[in-house]
């Protein structure tokens, strides 16, 4: 039996091939640092400008991991080693760290998380748009302690304003942009027990609709809680599982329908198709609802019935920027943390990259001189990858030697806890005899569990445009929402916007200002 040392040995060497050429020499990496050091230079001039538009994007589940097995992917995609590859969100010029925990919580949920980086306020595991005095599932803890988000502060500030997901539009993320629940999982009044309809608590679905009814743009799957109970679904007739969920009877499109004013153009779409035939500049409200629930993964996307995640941002964006004052754009690549939850690490970094291609079209088509844009996750995942593979090597792909504990190889990337946990005679299952490379393959696991967890290390946050340099270092991930606000003049720290235009258009602060917002906290307060 050869020695897994010495396989590895013999690894290395026989890739030392797949070094280009170009690599081997000194001078181009000194010749790299050095350009990156004089772009680093530039950054010393801040851009202090007023943000008419804010961008955010959300990886739900897109831990650190997970970034950097997406840029590897993302070069593989396009036949390249993978390694040296530069996502789109890695171009941003500022990075920080966000902790992730939940006022109740070590390990967040999306629910609490995303309380924290629209509202600006951490919240409890499995809560919306709450306080941490909101208890989950209390509905009689809700009233007096709803906070309300930057999506929300926006329209208030005359701005355009839009959610675009490829979960259901009511799912965690989305709904702390406007909902109001000690529940995330009120879905609609059919996921609710009686105690909290008879105590007055409305569901997500029926909030979207209403506590803020005139959101521009709203995509995303979940359709079947918009309509009353066992209505056919218009796409899948014969799926009961995909027929409406709602009690009270309502239909909620047609509500949707009925707010807005007659002399705009509103216009519903269920498919791909509908959805671009449209003329964006022509559109002042889209709703586009494209499942009953979540939406396909990109990799089993139907491309006559559901958008893209591109797609989407792309009409969202042209819709919004009609609007002099600006717009606000929340962004969630949802699907992420579903593959990871499944332990299908193929179907989360594929709609990882497709993510990453949403940022890269949102920055065609916006300025960094008045658009910020933030790129973030709620939380992290227990997925890795190690082995000490060689260059190049797949990022489904298996390590270069045999475990020096039960001789039998092993993928590269490895799950904490999850579905892939399994043993076959006694044993820990035998990868080369089943197809790792498959879409929907399962990735081992140390642990098993039937849905993979959360994990509960810090995130990254990439930011670009104005006041952009404000994200920097370890922050507390409440801290988002009041950059983002800060930046675009909105919500309640308005003291140093004075010489802002009305219309929400690029202006310098001035230096004091600009000396206020970059001496640490505590001096300040």
């Amino acid at each position: 039996m050869i020695s897994p040392f010495l396989v590895l040995v013999i690894g290395t060497c026989l890739t030392n091939s797949l070094v280009p050429e170009k690599e081997k020499d000194p001078k181009y990496w000194r010749d790299q640092a050095q350009q990156t050091l004089k772009y680093a230079l530039r950054l010393q001039n801040l851009n202090t400008n007023v943000a008419k538009n804010v961008i955010m994007f959300l990886g739900d589940g897109m831990g650190v991991s997970t970034v950097t097995a997406t840029r590897i992917l993302k070069g593989q995609l396009h036949h390249n080693p993978g390694e040296e590859t530069r996502l789109e969100m890695d171009k941003f010029p500022y990075v920080a760290l966000s902790k992730t925990y939940n006022t109740n919580a070590q390990v967040p949920d999306s629910a609490g998380t995303a309380t924290a980086y629209l509202c600006g306020v951490k919240a409890n595991e499995g809560t919306v748009g709450v306080s941490a005095a909101t208890q989950r599932t209390q509905c009689n803890t809700t009233q007096g302690n709803e906070v309300t988000s930057i999506l929300r502060w926006a329209k208030d500030a005359g701005k355009s304003v839009g959610i675009v997901t490829t979960t259901r539009v009511n799912h965690a993320t989305p709904s702390a942009a406007y909902a109001h629940s000690a529940d995330r999982d009120w879905y609609s009044d059919n996921e609710m027990p009686p105690e909290a309809l008879s105590q007055g608590c409305k569901d997500i679905a029926y909030q979207l609709m209403h506590n803020v009814k005139d959101i521009e743009v709203i995509m995303g799957g979940g359709r079947k809680y918009m309509f009353p109970k066992n209505r056919t679904d218009v796409e899948y007739e014969m799926d009961e599982k995909s027929r409406g969920t709602r009690l009270d009877g309502l239909n909620l499109i047609d509500i949707w329908k009925n707010f807005k004013p007659r002399h705009k153009h509103s216009h519903y779409v269920w498919n791909r198709t509908e959805l671009l035939a449209l003329d964006p500049y022509a559109v002042d409200y889209l709703l586009g609802l494209f499942e009953p629930g979540d939406m396909q993964y990109e990799l089993n996307r139907n491309n006559v019935t559901d958008p893209s995640l591109s797609e989407m941002v792309e009409i969202a964006i042209k819709i919004l920027s009609k609007n002099p004052r600006g717009f606000f754009l929340l962004v969630e690549g949802g699907r992420i943390d579903h593959g990871h939850h499944e332990g299908k690490a193929k179907q989360a970094l594929h709609e990882a990259v497709e993510m990453d291609q949403a940022i890269g079209k949102a920055g065609v088509m916006t300025s960094l001189e008045d658009t910020l844009t933030v790129v973030t996750a709620d939380h992290s995942h227990v997925f890795t990858f190690g082995g000490y593979t060689p260059r190049g090597n797949s990022i489904f792909g298996l390590a270069p030697m045999v475990s020096d504990t039960d001789k039998k190889p092993f993928t590269a990337i490895l799950y904490g806890n999850g579905p892939g946990y399994k043993v076959v005679g006694g044993e820990r299952e035998n990868v080369s005899m089943v197809d790792y490379a498959h879409n929907n393959y399962q990735a081992q696991s140390a642990v098993p569990l039937r849905h993979e967890t959360h994990g509960g290390e810090d995130v990254a946050v990439f930011a670009k445009g104005p006041m952009a340099h404000l994200l920097h270092g370890v922050h507390e991930q409440n801290y988002i929402p009041h950059v983002m606000a800060y930046a675009a003049c909105i919500g309640a720290n308005q003291d140093h916007c004075a010489s802002a235009s009305s219309a929400g258009g690029p202006s310098s602060p001035g230096p004091l200002l600009l000396l206020l917002a970059l001496l640490p906290v505590g001096i300040l307060f």
